[in-house]
């Protein structure tokens, strides 16, 4: 059916809540919907791919080339009725004066039809200069439509439709009134995961009924269908297996870990992986496993079940220290170290790494980075060409064990101390930036291989993760 683009003139407009709306009444049609998420975002695409009952997928100027985020656009599109891509930030922000990784570069790279989310409150007839700017600052963007947010009320609604209709040729597709009940709390490092809200699926049914009752469904999806069809796909890059999984990678997925990108995990299965799940905050054995993947998310806020459980904490650290491969990213680090420090309450880890969390109210780390492998990095098929990645954290280490390796210099960004990443102890890497596996780094690849190398290397012996339990 086709393509359009959600966009904002900035952030915090609404633009996640309304596609999220838009996502769940199509999928509520019955029409397949694919959400994509521009940027390095995890939260917002839980949120996407709740609604539209799809895996969201990341697409981002920063780690993948722009064949590579075509490819990946044009692979889940061809399998979807409709896809829905949501901005990040506003239509023409982004890194570089040029704009060349802004929402806008994004929306010409995929032919995409730009609706433009606008917080409306406080704004009547200024509204019109303010479309008018964005059609006037890029023509090549094709602006389809706009969704008023945050309406005042009938007479509100009746002023911004007439200025807009007056001054500008662009469409207005709907306009959703103020309500409270469409908004969900930010925190730290911004919406809280679905998964961890207490009405989620409550709130992703209210949205819905507002966003059916106050936009013109027909007409955004008139607007998708008009959008040119994406070019077919090109060949996948090859991967380091094409038969039966022959490794176990055990993946953290809870209210304290949850940050994965899914077409890493999907990287890691065609790289040989089978991928098994557990609880870090319920289960007391390790799954049935050659590695972990320990991903991001908020520990902070699990600090105390984590701590509680003590009998998987400890099965765990003494399967790192038997020799199981962990890789572990940003809360995966905080896990790992000796405790977790958070509006003075203090909780015990797992304490392989000898270094100790503490949580701050400001970013200690947040962007995008560079880092380079250093000859410590264990895994032997990782490049050493700089790796682009991201971080975002508001915790730092503490009482570091001076005598540490690590596995990257930063060459841009904070990482551990603002010049190294990735504590290497045992068969472990961690830290605080997160990779996304592309062309350009094919990091499940990496992994995957070296837990391949060492399962081979123990011939018949089990895996240290049932030795521990």
């Amino acid at each position: 059916m086709g393509h359009v683009y959600i966009s904002a003139a900035h952030k915090s407009s609404g633009k996640t809540m309304i596609t999220t709306g838009l996502a769940r009444a199509f999928a509520e049609r019955d029409i397949r919907v694919q959400p994509f998420k521009k940027g390095p975002d995890y939260i917002d695409p839980k949120w996407l791919s709740e609604a539209a009952k799809q895996p969201c997928f990341n697409l981002d100027f920063n780690t993948q080339s722009e064949e590579e985020i075509k490819a990946l656009f044009a692979r889940h599109d061809q399998e979807a009725e409709l896809s829905l891509i949501e901005g990040n930030k506003g239509l023409h922000d982004g890194i570089d004066l040029d704009g060349s990784n802004s929402n806008a570069a994004l929306a010409k790279l995929l032919k995409a039809p730009v609706i433009l989310v606008i917080n409306s409150l406080g704004t009547t007839r200024g509204i019109a200069p303010l479309l008018l700017g964005y059609q006037a600052f890029d023509k090549e963007v094709d602006i389809a439509g706009v969704i008023l947010n945050m309406v005042q009320g009938p007479r509100h609604e009746s002023k911004l439709v007439k200025a807009i209709e007056h001054y500008t040729d662009i469409p207005v597709l709907g306009a959703v009134h103020r309500n409270g009940n469409l908004n969900v709390d930010e925190r730290h490092i911004g919406l809280i995961p679905h998964n961890e809200h207490p009405a989620a699926q409550a709130r992703i049914e209210t949205v819905t009924e507002q966003v059916v009752d106050q936009v013109d469904i027909d007409r955004i999806l008139a607007v998708a269908k008009a959008a040119p069809a994406p070019a077919p796909e090109p060949v996948a890059r090859a991967t380091a297996s094409t038969g039966r999984p022959d490794v176990r990678i055990a993946v953290a997925k809870d209210a304290a870990f949850g940050f994965y990108y899914e077409d890493d995990l999907q990287a890691l299965q065609n790289a040989g992986a089978r991928i098994v799940r557990f609880n870090a905050l319920n289960d007391v054995y390790l799954p049935t496993c050659d590695a972990l993947f320990l991903g991001g998310g908020f520990p902070e806020t699990q600090m105390a079940k984590l701590e509680a459980n003590k009998t998987l904490r400890t099965r765990l650290k003494a399967a790192i220290e038997a020799g199981l491969p962990v890789y572990a990213e940003c809360g995966g680090l905080m896990y790992l170290s000796r405790s977790i420090t958070w509006h003075e309450d203090t909780h015990q880890m797992v304490g392989v790494i000898q270094a100790d969390t503490k949580m701050h109210p400001k970013p200690q780390g947040r962007g995008y980075t560079q880092l380079k492998p250093t000859n410590n990095h264990p895994w032997p098929d990782i490049k050493e060409d700089l790796i682009a990645a991201h971080e975002f954290h508001y915790s730092s280490l503490e009482n570091v064990d001076p005598n540490l390796t690590y596995a990257y210099d930063v060459q841009r960004g904070q990482g551990i101390d603002g010049q190294r990443d990735g504590i290497v102890v045992h068969n472990v890497v961690a830290n605080f930036n997160h990779l996304r596996d592309t062309d350009r780094c094919a990091w499940a690849n990496a992994f995957t291989a070296y837990v391949r190398q060492l399962k081979a290397e123990r011939g018949n012996a089990p895996s240290p993760a049932q030795v521990a339990g």
